[in-house]
């Protein structure tokens, strides 16, 4: 069994600036799981977006608090606390914090192995 909490070193260390405005960390990661990509969060201030982009995987973005308009393709959604969006392989996604608070996302994403 491998526990990680967002607090350890393993996590800290992964700290990074994600698609031009989100601070992310990698949970678990391809280091540790085997048929998952990984699993991460991500913290956007208001105001500031995850730029749109396409990645090579099937990803599923869950709002763990604050809201934004989340686009996947050519649709935009408001969003909040407690929704799960889910983001196609090859799919433009990007997020926007339109709230007054951060806007804190779980990202769990599995690659077409």
């Amino acid at each position: 069994m491998i526990v990680r909490n967002i607090k350890d070193k393993e996590v800290l260390e992964t700290t990074y600036l994600a698609h031009g405005g989100a601070i992310a960390q990698m949970i678990l990661d391809r280091r540790i799981l085997k048929e998952i990509g990984f699993l991460a969060t991500a913290m956007l201030e208001p105001g500031r977006r995850i730029e749109p982009h396409i990645d090579p995987m099937e990803e599923i973005y869950f709002i763990m608090s604050g809201e934004g308009e989340m686009s996947v393709d050519e649709e935009t959604r408001h969003v909040v606390l407690g929704d799960a969006i889910w983001i196609p392989t090859g799919s433009s996604h990007g997020l926007t914090n339109t709230g007054n608070e951060d806007c804190v996302i779980l990202v769990i994403a599995s690659p077409a192995w």
